[in-house]
């Protein structure tokens, strides 16, 4: 019995941790999104000031 238990105590610590790298995969991979998004904003932005004047 102590077995099973050891190898399911295993088997939630692989899948607490394979949570955590999902949700910090997630929020990593929208950061890069919104920085990105900034940048082309800021580049449009730039862009049309300068054909502007």
């Amino acid at each position: 019995m102590t077995n099973k238990n050891d190898s399911l105590s295993l088997w939630t610590v692989i899948g607490l941790i394979a949570a955590v790298a999902a949700v910090v995969a997630s929020v990593t991979t929208a950061m890069i999104f919104i920085k990105k998004k900034e940048k082309e904003d800021k580049e449009l932005e730039d862009y049309l000031n300068y054909s502007i004047q």
